[in-house]
């Protein structure tokens, strides 16, 4: 099967005019290609079923620009996603017309921005946007400010709590909103969830709304000053900074809308905490986790790393064996309770119930009034 001889030509006509990029339009049956000057658009005029005709027009596309008649390489396909392009080729891939290759592209860790600029114009996704504010590259070039307001336009439409978080987060990135655009990303939060999380990963030391501090004994800020783990990380739990943290997390935990919202909220935690779990994330239950933060502060045998500050304010034993704790928090919670993972909302509620009390219980420990004043 042979395109008609009209579209022939003016595909051909096309590519040897070197476009930036081409994309083309299935329901409309038309290609456009990008160049220097603006667009330009080819009206098809099939002579069989759509489908066929338009594997004929990659096909031509695709050996011009590749020199491979089948289309879209299958090696292509499966590299797509995994950022593993070579970067003299990604101009090649945005003349195919595919948007497998602009995803491609897009994932590359050699985009630019002037080829994301071409990309976006190939393929306006809110997945390409959230790829490409990925890369520092393009989120610090004027194609970041772009991008992040496709994403922050697109909010109210996506449905998925991971790619909300993910959205949120990467709009936060240093440059891309203004004071009030950040503003009203952070009311929205109150009444979003998935939105606070996004400020919790983006800016954990740095929410918009300030809570007050707590009050250290001098005795943590000497140890501190000596790098002693836990009293640094008391000191950071108690700043303005951290006690803002602890409150938006205790927000998101009083009523998540997802699964992937909880584990989102852990990994938060888990991160904050971290200096006290160098192994990382141990993967532990409930039951398990709990004697792991006893034993950790024990009367008895402290961990040589919160002896020091045990032995001079022995009451703070409860503030750091939840702060390890949290250093710990993750799916291992809540895999024995909940198997599936599409269950959501209020009956994903009562079934964590049992795990989120004891998380919140901690957390207003760390937020209550200060036993060690001065």
């Amino acid at each position: 099967m042979d395109l008609s001889p009209e579209d022939s030509l003016r595909l051909n006509v096309l590519l040897a005019n070197r476009p930036q990029a081409i994309r083309i339009d299935e329901n409309r049956m038309i290609v456009q290609g990008l160049g220097p000057r603006g667009e330009a658009t080819i009206r098809l005029n099939p002579n069989t079923r759509p489908d066929p005709y338009l594997r004929r027009v990659r096909e031509l596309i695709s050996g011009h620009v590749l020199g491979s008649p089948g289309g879209y390489p299958i090696y292509l396909r499966r590299w797509t996603r995994m950022g593993q392009m070579r970067d003299d080729s990604l101009e090649q891939l945005l003349l195919l017309g595919e948007p497998e290759a602009v995803v491609a592209a897009v994932c590359a860790p050699g985009l630019t921005e002037e080829l994301a600029r071409r990309a976006w114009w190939a393929m306006e996704d809110a997945g390409n946007a959230r790829r490409m504010l990925a890369n520092p590259v393009i989120a610090s070039s004027l194609m970041g400010q772009v991008l992040a307001a496709y994403l922050i336009e697109y909010l109210p439409f996506e449905t998925e709590s991971e790619a909300i978080m993910e959205s949120v987060r990467l709009v936060l990135q240093p440059g891309l909103l203004d004071e009030a655009q950040r503003d009203d990303l952070w009311r929205k939060s109150a009444r979003k969830h998935a939105y606070l999380v996004g400020f919790l990963q983006a800016l954990p030391d740095g929410l918009p709304e300030p809570a007050p501090a707590r009050v250290l004994a001098e005795a943590v800020h000497d140890l501190a000053g000596q790098d002693n783990v836990a009293a640094v990380l008391l000191q950071r739990a108690y700043s303005w900074q951290g006690q803002s943290f602890i409150k938006a997390v205790a927000a998101v935990l009083a009523k998540p809308p997802s699964q992937d919202v909880v584990l989102a909220a852990f990994a938060c935690l888990r991160e904050y905490f971290a200096p006290l779990r160098p192994a990382g994330d141990p993967d532990l239950a409930l039951d398990d986790l709990l004697l792991d933060a006893a034993r950790f502060v024990d009367a008895d045998d402290p961990d040589k790393r919160v002896a020091g500050i045990l032995r001079r304010i022995p009451a703070l034993a409860p503030e750091i064996a939840a702060m390890r704790f949290f250093s710990g928090v993750g799916y291992g919670l809540i895999r024995p309770i909940l198997s599936d993972s599409t269950t959501l909302g209020s009956l994903m509620r009562r079934k964590l119930a049992p795990i989120i009390a004891p998380i919140r219980e901690r957390l207003d420990l760390l937020l209550s009034f200060n036993r060690f004043s001065r």
